[in-house]
């Protein structure tokens, strides 16, 4: 979704002053660092795991396919959908599978029935199912093909966006980070070849794996997706077209491909393609009139194929670190929905229910500069109808239910009562070591030595954080430290080079993208030379604007009293695996059993009935910055 709009009232970010590793939130494993890559120009085009790929494509459709297909369709005609020769508005909503538990998605596809909705849009991350090249995932959260497949089973239609980019406040875009790696430099959202060349062999994998879930073939899926408001970043016709073909081979010619740009002629005269080619939908800010909009969209769709439709409907908004929740006027939202709904026209809400940006995918923005860095948050609550937690009982849910409810042709089930929440108590955390301390317990770690500083996906790394390392001679009075770009934050630490005094590094302040400041580092007693520790983290790649080739770690040369520093060793540290650092004993009994219990087998209750375990959540609002796991 594109992401110009007023900015909102915003507080300063607070920081600790060290890394603190900690049990609080839920937290879904990143993968492991990637190895180096050359451009596609020096590689075979042929994927080197072919025989196998064709191999597991085989099966899926041999265990996806739907059996009894009647005739099926869903077409546009006289400037309508129509579904199975009968006139159809779509009142969608994204809910999107990697932003929600697999446990879960059950409960809140059926909260999104409740709403009233008949379709479900939900992007699909390039990063989560291909985190290095030729490894794929498609299991647990990844597991699309399970998500479509409930969505069919409980009676809703789909709409698909592939991407490649995806916008979506996730971390670049959707794309793969290791992208960033490939020299020379590939243009992301582009014909580059070299580029293509990827976007190809990842199609090749995921459209004919959801081939024969199209709603043709007896499946949910009634429209696919195109790019994603690209009007809103470039021009280059000839890769849209590219990716048009690539839908086309994979699923055929009956299938509905759209695009999404906003709702001015700008946006979409860059960002869609005219005529029948595709069908362009649009959207806009909620509470715009959108008569003159839908008007705007008959001039990029062919004569009777342009049935108005607003394809994100903005309940919400996103909010980024150090900004106040975003929240609108539930009747508002309610009101601007029915305006559209009234003229006959469809609208999918962005969001119907957000969740939760889990392990490090949350993405960013940039204003101007692209110091203006903006992270986002890690819940994606979006201050939708169905919220993070998948409460409904709130004002908003049952404004835009009221709305729907006059114009859904289906029953529309009873509002289902909030998950059970219940108190833990005061939790007292235990420190089981210091960062220094158990350095070597996170991950395996790996070490790579330069001249100069190189970026995180130069180091094979994707997501965490990154330890650079060097040394300097001793001076009696200090030194000036200045590192003109780092992403994102930098927590600087010294100490003694030789002198095995038992001491660890002392922490002498942070450096910040959106700072940028030079840092004094204090005399010290040392006999010889200094280590520098700068301890990088990546706070989330820029997903949307000019600014999305957003690599991280130490960007350039770092300067030491105005002399460039040679000679680093990078430490990866992209905390995939906690299992080896130090366990604290369980915080709370009795929470701690039940869970333990209750993930392998339901415990019965002296009545007969079943116990579940609990979502745990925390309050930490009066904590600073920090890291938590579970």
């Amino acid at each position: 979704m594109a992401r110009k709009r007023s900015s909102r009232s915003t507080t300063a970010f607070i920081f600790f002053a060290f890394l603190s590793i900690i049990v609080v939130c839920a937290f879904v494993p990143v993968f492991a660092p990637l190895p180096s890559l050359t451009s596609h120009s020096n590689q075979s085009r042929r994927h080197s795991s072919r025989h196998k790929k064709d191999g597991v494509l085989a099966a899926n459709q041999r265990l996806f396919a739907v059996s009894n297909v009647t005739a099926r369709n869903f077409e546009i005609s006289n400037d309508m959908f129509w579904k199975d020769g009968q006139p159809f508005q779509i009142i969608g909503g994204d809910l999107h599978y990697f932003r929600v538990l697999p446990e879960y998605w059950e409960d809140r596809l059926l909260r999104a029935k409740a709403l009233g909705l008949n379709t479900i849009q939900t992007y699909v991350p390039w990063n989560l199912h291909e985190p290095k090249p030729g490894k794929l995932v498609f299991e647990g959260i990844a597991d699309i093909v399970s998500f479509l497949k409930l969505c069919h089973k409980l009676g809703f239609l789909v709409m698909l966006r592939p991407g490649p980019y995806i916008c979506a406040e996730w971390d670049l875009g959707g794309f793969p980070a290791w992208l960033l790696a490939i020299k020379p430099a590939i243009r992301l959202r582009s014909s580059d070849p070299d580029f293509l060349h990827f976007v190809e062999r990842w199609w090749e994998i995921l459209l004919p794996t959801v081939a024969p879930l199209l709603y043709e073939n007896g499946g949910p899926i009634i429209m696919v997706q195109i790019e994603n408001e690209y009007g809103s970043y470039g021009n280059d016709k000839p890769y849209l077209h590219h990716l048009v073909t690539l839908a086309r081979g994979h699923l055929g010619d009956d299938i509905i491909l759209y695009t999404t740009d906003g709702g001015s002629r700008d946006t979409l005269e860059k960002g869609t393609i005219r005529g029948d080619v595709v069908f362009s939908a649009v959207d806009f800010t909620t509470g715009d009139d959108p008569r003159p909009i839908f008007e705007l969209q008959k001039e990029f769709n062919a004569p009777g194929k342009s049935p108005p439709l607003s394809a994100e409907f903005y309940t919400g908004w996103l909010t980024h670190w150090g900004e106040k929740l975003a929240e609108t006027n539930a009747k508002f939202t309610a009101a601007a929905l029915e305006n559209i709904l009234a003229q006959n026209g469809s609208a999918v809400l962005y969001m119907a229910h957000g969740g939760t940006n889990f392990g490090f995918y949350s993405g960013a923005n940039t204003g101007g500069d692209e110091t203006n860095y903006k992270p986002d948050l890690t819940s994606y609550d979006y201050d939708a109808p169905i919220r993070e937690s998948g409460d409904v009982n709130n004002a908003k849910f049952k404004e835009l239910r009221k709305v729907i409810k006059q114009y859904s042709t289906a029953s529309i089930p009873s509002v289902p009562s909030d998950n059970e929440k219940t108190g833990y108590g005061l939790i007292h955390l235990q420190r089981k070591g210091l960062f220094f301390d158990i350095l070597n317990r996170l991950d395996s770690i790996e070490v790579v030595e330069s001249e100069n500083p190189i970026s995180m996906e130069s180091v094979g790394q994707m997501f965490g954080f990154v330890l650079y390392v060097s040394e300097y001679p001793s001076k009696e009075d200090g030194s000036i430290l200045f590192i003109p770009k780092v992403h994102d934050r930098a927590q600087v630490f010294i100490s003694c080079s030789s002198e095995d005094n038992g001491r660890r590094p002392i922490f002498v302040g942070t450096i910040e993208r959106w700072s940028n400041r030079k840092l004094g580092l204090p005399k010290t007693k040392c006999v010889s030379n200094i280590s520098l520790y700068v301890l990088v983290e990546n706070m989330g790649r820029v997903n949307y604007g000019p600014y999305m080739f957003d690599r991280k770690g130490i960007l350039s040369f770092v300067y030491l009293d105005g002399r460039i520093l040679h000679q680093w060793k990078m430490l990866s540290i992209p905390l995939n695996n906690l299992n080896k650092v130090p366990r604290a004993n369980p915080i709370i009994q009795v929470a701690y059993s039940e869970l333990t219990k209750t993930s392998a087998r339901r415990k019965a209750k002296d009545d007969g009935a079943t116990m579940q375990p609990l979502c745990p959540c925390s309050n930490s609002s009066a904590w600073g910055k920090y890291c938590g796991f579970t």
